[in-house]
């Protein structure tokens, strides 16, 4: 889905802006975070919680859960990405040798469906949740949409 599709505030907030979206509730998803936080040295992301108003206004827009949430989402030139195509996606914008991990964008549906749904699904049990959701300092704020 492309960001245009989206109700108009919300597109004229992500117009030409590469966001990631994650549970600030999973120590998993939060690692990710903290990955691309590590080595998106160019700065090319902004980052929001789920648990966000923007996180929950997106995840409503895409017919997403707004509780118990199944994907990550991830946008880039416009374009929004669930499921391991959002991995792959943001791995697309980082150096090598990350960049390579885009090739899992390849791989068919039914695999990588195989590959993302029993992590998502168990993601809490097996990895841990925070008690709290992320809370940025003032010094990530800046990269945090919808908090600055």
């Amino acid at each position: 889905m492309q960001v245009r599709h989206l109700p108009s505030p919300l597109d004229q907030m992500l117009s030409g802006k590469n966001l990631i979206v994650f549970d600030g509730e999973c120590v998993f998803c939060s690692a990710f975070f903290r990955f691309m936080l590590r080595h998106d040295r160019a700065q090319k992301f902004h980052y929001a919680t789920a648990q966000s108003p923007l996180g929950q206004a997106l995840y409503a827009a895409l017919n997403l859960p707004l509780i118990d949430f199944e994907t990550n989402l991830v946008i880039t030139n416009g374009e929004i990405h669930q499921r391991l195509d959002a991995f792959a996606a943001a791995m697309a914008e980082l150096p090598a040798p990350w960049r390579f991990a885009r090739i899992a964008r390849q791989l068919p549906k039914a695999v990588k469906d195989a590959i993302y749904k029993p992590i998502a699904r168990n993601r809490y049990r097996i990895f841990g949740r925070y008690d709290t959701c992320l809370i940025p300092d003032c010094v990530l704020k800046s990269r945090f949409l919808g908090l600055t």
